[in-house]
């Protein structure tokens, strides 16, 4: 190839995903012995950086091109906005109306999803304009109202947990990108990071995702494996910006260093794939898989505010309750009147005071006649006085109180 096809860099704005032609200078200037390379390794990019190479020719034709990497290059850049502590904005429509709207979505996400997916199994690239479209679809949900989808997805089973926990996952990151006050094409690049984060999954039997039990050392190894394997698969398809590919990548790593596959701590991850882990757990935990059944919204928010510090960004982790809420929509809640009720929607104003249907007594231990109670408006004549949790009361089906669909029946989003 000619050298007009290659780009000179200088070494500070080299990103992952970028295909080394040529490191400038004296080989004996830097610790590589091949002279050309896909970087993909965070280490190989910090001893390029602290290498005697002032720049290199990066070959667009097998990786990323410099016009298409908008991750942040430097570690300072991985940090949050300043202050993610404003609420969500007031939704734009009723959540009884969105909801309609987000099952319509999420049956046509679910099918979209399988065939990106079963076009990555069969060696093609991803099509990048389709995961656009719909991302632009799954962003204008979360614009109607924010909890919908988001609330929506989490119902599936786990047959189909692989194809729609990219959906809930690219629904979260365009909530939370918005709450810590992205640009909206950051915005929009958040949500394909979502949707396309576990691709690599397409490379991992079904069997071992589907596995019942607990996967053995072997096993774990080889699932451990799929943000490689992802990252390869949008390489490849040279379609998708850095942010996508990090995000990809590293959306299993933890501040502690603990994560992989790259054992990468504090500053060294992103704050792309910071966001992406705080999703990915979120939807994660809460989901039916097969070898456990979702924990309730509100006591996996506990738990997460536990692993921040150590796993979780804690700057990154409270947008993201701000987004959902203290009391996610399907939390158990029990109320000072000795009666629990489920969480139907977050008020605007504040995060304790969400709109609730009451539907059991604790003094009876009986189902008593269906209220909806909007906490702000009662002023402090009623509040929730902690969670409860729905297996340990015996609800199984909590999900018809405040979506109107009743999963005993099957999938929710069978065509």
């Amino acid at each position: 190839m000619p050298d007009s096809f290659y780009v000179r860099l200088p070494v500070k704005d080299v990103t992952l995903g970028m295909y080394v032609h040529e490191l400038c200078g004296s080989w004996m200037d830097h610790p590589f012995w091949r002279r050309r390379f896909l970087l993909e390794d965070p280490e190989d990019l910090r001893r390029l950086r602290e290498s005697g190479v002032l720049e290199v020719l990066i070959d667009p034709g097998k990786g990323l091109s410099p016009r298409s990497a908008l991750a942040p290059a430097e570690p300072a850049a991985a940090k949050p906005p300043a202050s993610p502590a404003a609420l969500p904005e007031k939704p734009w429509r009723a959540m009884e109306d969105e909801l309609r709207a987000a099952h319509r979505l999420c049956v046509q996400s679910k099918r979209a999803v399988m065939a990106m997916f079963q076009d990555a199994r069969m060696g093609k690239a991803v099509n990048a304009g389709h995961a656009q479209e719909l991302v632009e679809q799954i962003a204008a949900s979360v614009q109607r109202h924010p909890n919908a989808l988001i609330s929506l997805a989490r119902l599936k089973n786990a047959d189909e947990y692989t194809y729609l926990h990219s959906v809930a996952v690219c629904a979260l990151m365009i909530a939370l990108a918005r709450q810590l006050g992205l640009d909206e094409a950051l915005v929009r690049e958040a949500g394909v990071a979502g949707l396309l984060h576990d691709i690599g999954k397409m490379h991992v039997p079904m069997e071992l995702l589907n596995k019942p039990g607990r996967l053995d050392e072997q096993e774990f190894a080889r699932v451990r494996e799929h943000p490689r394997r992802g990252l390869d698969i949008l390489i490849q398809g040279r379609q998708v910006g850095a942010l996508v590919l990090d995000v990809c990548l590293h959306h299993h790593e933890k501040l502690d260093g603990s994560g992989y596959p790259h054992h990468l701590a504090g500053e060294q991850i992103s704050l792309f794939a910071r966001m992406g882990a705080v999703c990915d757990i979120y939807d994660a935990i809460t989901s039916d898989r097969p070898y456990k059944a979702g924990w309730d919204p509100a006591e996996s928010i506990r738990r997460m505010g536990q692993w921040c510090g150590t796993h979780l960004d804690e700057q990154v982790f409270r947008a993201f309750v701000r987004c959902l809420g203290i009391y996610p929509v399907g939390s158990l809640v029990r109320l000072e009147s000795e009666r629990l009720a489920v969480v139907l929607e977050q008020h605007p104003e504040s995060l304790l005071t969400p709109v609730l249907k009451v539907f059991y007594s604790i003094r009876t231990r009986a189902a008593i006649p269906q209220e909806v109670l909007d906490l702000a408006k009662l002023k402090g004549r009623e509040r929730i006085v902690g969670r409860e949790s729905p297996a340990q009361w015996g609800f199984r089906n909590l999900e018809t109180l405040w979506s109107g669909l009743d999963r005993r029946r099957g999938s929710l989003f069978d065509a």
